[in-house]
């Protein structure tokens, strides 16, 4: 049990979550601290003109809201601003974004009635999903019209998914027995400002882009041991010498994991030594492709992006990010922007271009085993079958192009296409969650071209008969895609097969880092 509000919720909390079925429960300490919260503005703003409660919103903030209106203009706001468009979004993304709402509100310096964070949590415990489109959110006011669509199910009204099944929220509460929460004071604006849609589809983006990392950096050991590489490539010795972090965690770990390999060749024992210095020209290449020869020094600055984004993200997990802030200890309440997804959209807009970085690499390694011109070793296309006859993994890559094609041009950032709206009282504004997602695309496309790169490389694996002599670790990852997909000779309809690796690697880390 995962106790929301006992203690900063880390990466870790969101993943046991949202895939492995965690359930959660609300800390009794800090939902007090929430019931507090609502007491002291309850009374603190009888007299006094706060935003949001006893004014109109935004532009409208000049007008005076009269007394008998105000609780009217909370659902107001909240109906008004369900004008959502586009695709739904996953049940995944749907069920980080609650978390992340749960835990900002339930910081206890947000006004609400208790009511709110203990429906939301039975929504998540019970598996209810509303129905939240891709589309609306400028990320800086928060995610106004998609976080308008989670409070629409709050207050019973929309459809949610349940069971797979999309359904009138009525009838699902009915069916469960749950009640909707009543509009007290301020719910229905502390609902819908915040960065909780922006912020849910980055941890869930963080979740798979740590995998990539991982599944990216087994690929390319695969390939090292392959081409029987040098072991300097990735010594403890060579990076030693240049103290980024990232490519020394990728370098360390792969020297580890390479250990028992029996192609890896050692420098030494087989260029330092008289016999070589008489050869005019060299059968071996003397040191790999880029591609190769240099991982780590590509991927970690990847792991670097990653790790970094971690922590802002964990940052705004546990933030508040509505407003205005409601704060009893100082027996005051505080106007400004905490809304502002700009730290969002920046993470996932850095986030996306190293994730593409890792497609780029992954495609130009799957160039390097499709052209036996290039590695001097594997038939054409890591083709099994007859030359000519069969053509192997040749339309494969046509698809791994294409996609990391696509990669690249997605990678273009999100965070500085800011468009002034609102009357202009939005003047700038983050474009976080349209970052979050277009980010989930460049990952999805990441997994499927690595999809595409580890078919292809078992196939040179059985092509050269190195199974046996791989590192402990290749072969684990081996036999892991062989069981997916058997070796192949004759040419057979790849999609499927391919959908069925990228699964699993969407639901599997190899945890090498």
């Amino acid at each position: 049990m995962i106790y929301i509000g006992a203690k900063e919720l880390k990466l870790e909390d969101f993943n046991r979550i949202l895939y492995a079925g965690e359930k959660i429960d609300l800390d009794e300490a800090a939902l007090k601290k929430v019931s507090e919260g609502h007491e002291f503005l309850k009374e603190f703003s009888k007299d006094k003109l706060i935003y949001g409660i006893n004014t109109g919103f935004g532009p409208m903030a000049q007008y005076k809201i009269s007394n008998e209106n105000q609780l009217e203009l909370q659902y107001n706001l909240i109906r008004s601003h369900c004008a959502g468009a586009g695709k739904r979004l996953s049940d995944t993304d749907v069920k980080s974004t609650m978390i992340c709402r749960l835990s900002s509100l339930m910081q206890g310096f947000s006004g609400i009635h208790p009511e709110v964070v203990i429906l939301l949590k039975e929504l998540i415990n019970r598996d209810i999903y509303p129905q939240i489109f891709e589309h609306g959110g400028v990320g800086a006011s928060g995610d106004l019209v998609q976080l308008a669509h989670l409070a629409l199910n709050l207050i019973g009204e929309g459809e949610v998914t349940y069971k797979g099944e999309l359904r009138p929220t009525a009838d699902v509460y009915k069916e469960v027995g749950l009640t909707p929460i009543t509009v007290k004071l301020r719910e229905g604006l502390a609902l819908i400002n915040g960065t909780s849609i922006m912020t849910g589809i980055s941890m869930v983006n963080l979740s798979h882009a740590k995998s990539l990392v991982n599944w990216s950096v087994s690929a390319s050991m695969m390939i090292i041991e392959l081409v029987e590489s040098y072991s300097d490539h990735f010594s403890k010795e060579l990076h030693k010498v240049k103290p980024h972090i990232g490519q020394r965690t990728v370098a360390h770990a792969m020297d580890d994991a390479m250990k028992d390999s029996k192609l890896i060749r050692k420098r030494e024992d087989h260029l330092f030594n008289a016999e070589m210095t008489a050869v005019e020209v060299f059968q071996d290449k003397v040191q790999e492709y880029y591609s190769i020869r240099c991982v780590p020094q590509i991927i970690g600055p990847v792991w670097d992006t990653v790790t970094y984004t971690q922590t802002v993200l964990q940052n705004e997990v546990n933030s508040v990010n509505d407003n205005p802030i409601i704060d009893k200890e100082n027996n005051n309440v505080f106007h400004g922007g905490n809304f502002h997804g700009d730290y969002v959209a920046l993470e996932m807009d850095k986030l996306k271009i190293a994730i593409t970085k890792l497609t780029m690499l992954a495609e130009r390694q799957l160039n390097f085993l499709m052209n036996d011109k290039l590695n001097g070793k594997l038939p054409p296309f890591v083709n099994l079958g007859t030359l000519g006859l069969n053509l192997g993994m040749q339309a494969a890559q046509f698809t791994a192009t294409s996609t990391t094609a696509e990669n690249q041009m997605l990678s273009n950032p999100m965070y500085i296409h800011s468009i002034p709206n609102n009357n202009d009282n939005q003047d700038i504004v983050s474009m976080g969650t349209n970052a979050a997602l277009i980010c989930s695309k460049v990952i999805e496309n990441a997994y499927q071209v690595l999809a595409i790169e580890l078919l292809s490389i078992v196939q040179a694996v059985d092509a050269l008969k190195f199974e046996s002599k791989l590192s402990s670790q290749s072969k684990k990852i081996y036999k892991q895609i062989r069981n997916l997909k058997e070796r192949f000779e004759k040419d057979s309809i790849l999609y499927k097969d391919l959908e069925k690796i990228k699964i699993y690697l969407q639901e599997n880390n190899p945890n090498i880092l």
